[in-house]
C-alpha cells in the first residue's frame, strides 16, 4: 500500500473562513505574493508527513480519543515570515488549551516515530506563499475564533 502524506490542523468551517477573508482583504491586498486560496485556510497542528496507508484507521481511532478542551484563538498580525516567504495570519497568543492539545497529539504520535517539533509552536494561517518582505501589521480588530476539535487532513 501506498503512504498518504498527513497532518493534523484546525480547519475552519465555510462561515468562519468568509469572516477572515472579509476581515483581512483589505490587508492581504497590500501583500505581495501567491495568494492561498481560502478553502484551503487552516492552522496545522502537526505535520505528520509520508504515513502508511493501512495505519491510517488507527489513527483516526486514536484521534478520535483525545481530549479537546474548547479554546479561542485571536489572530492579531499579519507577518511574514522570511524562511518559508509566507504571509500569514498569526495568533501571538497560545493557549493554555491549545498547548495541551498540541502535547497530546505529540505524544500519540510517538509509537509511530514521529517525533515533536523542536520549535516554538506559533498558530496561523499561511496567506500567501513566495510573498515579499513586509512589517509586521498589528490588526485594528483582530479576529477570534472558538475551537472544540481538529481534523486529520491529507495534503
Amino acid at each position: 500500500m501506498a503512504d498518504k502524506r498527513l497532518f493534523l490542523a484546525l480547519w475552519p468551517d465555510d462561515r468562519r473562513r468568509n469572516s477572515l477573508r472579509d476581515e483581512f482583504r483589505p490587508l492581504l491586498s497590500g501583500i505581495e505574493g501567491r495568494a492561498v486560496d481560502r478553502r484551503n485556510w487552516h492552522v496545522t497542528l502537526i505535520f505528520i508527513g509520508d504515513f502508511p496507508e493501512e495505519k491510517v484507521p488507527e489513527l483516526l481511532i486514536k484521534c478520535a480519543h483525545i481530549d479537546v478542551q474548547p479554546f479561542r484563538l485571536r489572530f492579531d498580525r499579519l507577518t511574514f515570515w522570511p524562511r518559508p516567504k509566507i504571509a500569514c495570519l498569526q495568533a501571538m497568543t497560545v493557549p493554555d488549551e491549545l498547548k495541551q492539545l498540541k502535547s497530546g497529539l505529540e505524544t500519540m504520535l510517538l509509537p509511530y516515530g514521529i517525533e515533536p517539533e523542536q520549535l516554538e509552536y506559533r498558530p496561523h494561517i499561511t496567506a500567501a506563499r513566495a510573498a515579499r518582505p513586509f512589517d509586521p501589521v498589528r490588526l485594528a480588530r483582530p479576529v477570534e475564533m472558538h475551537w472544540t476539535g481538529f481534523d486529520l487532513v491529507e495534503s
